[in-house]
């Protein structure tokens, strides 16, 4: 029996999936995430009165960074040559929570649902460590990927939240 999961071969060895055959489109994909923390570190970002300085400008850098170095830290991935990393925050006074979106996109013959995950994830570490002095009770959760596009499986996304 073949397993879905393609990272394994045949014998169950984890290895680099062989995307040689493989058509060079336009692919895309679009991940999202958020860190909740108390009120008055989110007032910090806010008001851009962190003791680090523009929390969300480095956090942006870093989550480029985080996308293009994504098959450094995730061990199968391929490294791929990036064309596009768009990265945005939004403020949620509500919830008391910065989220992150991120779009990755290249020419190439495999997706980047990892790069835009790693670019969430990497740029809301960033929010976590220049405020962590103020509120070590951060939280990062619904990291996800929101689409993607491109590529022999075609389309998707994401269903609407409950």
């Amino acid at each position: 029996m073949t397993s879905p999961l393609t990272h394994f071969d045949a014998q169950g060895q984890a290895h680099m999936v062989d995307v040689g055959g493989k058509a060079v489109t336009h692919r895309v994909a679009r991940a999202q995430g958020a860190i909740r923390m108390q009120a008055a570190t989110f007032e910090l970002i806010a008001q851009g009165r962190a003791a680090k300085g523009d929390v969300l400008a480095v956090a942006r850098i870093a989550a480029i960074q985080g996308a293009k170095r994504c098959a450094d830290l995730v061990p199968l991935c391929h490294p791929l040559p990036l064309t596009r990393v768009t990265v945005d925050f939004e403020l949620d006074a509500a919830q008391h929570r910065v989220v992150c979106t991120a779009q990755a996109e290249t020419l190439g013959q495999t997706g980047v649902e990892m790069e835009a995950l790693c670019a969430v994830q990497v740029g809301l570490l960033t929010v976590y460590d220049m405020c962590k002095a103020a509120d070590r009770g951060m939280v990062i959760d619904g990291v996800q990927v929101l689409e993607k596009r491109g590529g022999k499986s075609g389309d998707w996304l994401a269903p609407p939240a409950a």
